[in-house]
């Protein structure tokens, strides 16, 4: 396995991978590892064969992170990244700095600005993808500024690691989601997949926040699998009204006394519109605080 740090470096030997006629499959994470990552890793793997070769590239993104969010905090733990991606047969590890990928301080990672909106911008760097429609409800209403990170250095890996697939979790629905349409309306030659959301034993999805949770938190965070459960039982046999079903489960949630509630939504899987009348084939997706833990899901009803 080949650790690189470079964008320089990234690119030159995805070109040369190019050349050879190496398909790249390429799994972008923010590190902190997991069971999910590591089946995002395998999916990669799959698609591009054992004569292709996988990327994954640890980057906490500070554009993606509002100032009252985890940016400093976020969980690192590179050293254990990096042996969890050998025994996974990961064929490069992109691990680039701040510097690297905005290019502010031609050898330092100067401390970047805030905008009026409040998003954080490195110095010297101003060019931004922006998804205009996809991105405004849900996690685009709780964090506006979050996905023009998201899709700004998505983007930017694109065009560094040069990939033929790219895999990402359901987990973050609405993130795939905008992915897929950045392709698409940008014309990437990249195949999206989508895999599957990888659960804990008692069905929380699996996230690197979660070990933000502490014991009492942990044991009530379930509470999120729950509520997808329950929405699945409730339009199993006929169509609810969105705002009785959403009523319900606000109650069902914050019934769990550590439980706040950001959102509860039901939508159109295909164009993320809310819908007025809930039945099988609407997707629900649902945030919820415990501390100042913030865990997201979905599901397909």
């Amino acid at each position: 396995m080949r650790i690189i740090s470079t964008v320089a470096a990234m690119q030159a030997q995805a070109r040369r991978w190019q050349r050879a006629g190496v398909k790249i499959g390429f799994v972008p994470t923010m590190g902190y590892l997991h069971a999910g990552h590591l089946s995002l890793v395998r999916a990669a793997r799959q698609r591009v064969g054992n004569n292709g070769v996988v990327v994954l590239s640890i980057y906490v993104n500070p554009t993606q992170f509002a100032p009252t969010e985890d940016l400093a905090n976020y969980p690192r733990d590179l050293k254990r990244d990096l042996q969890l991606c050998r025994a996974e047969k990961v064929d490069v590890v992109f691990t680039p700095s701040d510097g690297e990928m905005y290019r502010w301080g031609a050898a330092t990672d100067e401390p970047l600005k805030r905008t009026a909106r409040g998003d954080a911008r490195p110095t010297g760097f101003s060019t931004y993808v922006v998804e205009e429609n996809l991105g405004r409800m849900m996690e685009g209403t709780s964090r506006p500024t979050h996905f023009r990170g998201v899709t700004t250095v998505v983007a930017k890996l694109f065009n560094i690691v040069l990939p033929d697939v790219s895999v990402f979790g359901q987990k973050d629905f609405q993130q795939a989601a905008i992915i897929r349409r950045m392709t698409e309306d940008l014309n990437f030659p990249v195949e999206i997949i989508v895999a599957p959301t990888h659960r804990e034993p008692d069905g929380l999805a699996m996230s690197s926040r979660n070990k933000y949770l502490d014991a009492e938190q942990r044991a009530q965070a379930v509470i999120l699998f729950h509520a997808l459960q329950a929405a699945k039982q409730a339009v199993a046999k006929k169509s609810e009204a969105a705002a009785r079903l959403k009523k319900d489960l606000a109650e069902f949630i914050t019934a769990a006394p550590l439980a706040r509630l950001d959102y509860v939504e039901f939508f159109d899987p295909e164009t993320l519109l809310p819908v007025t009348q809930v039945k099988r084939g609407t997707q629900m997706a649902l945030a919820v605080y415990f501390g100042k833990t913030r865990l997201i899901d979905n599901a397909k009803l």
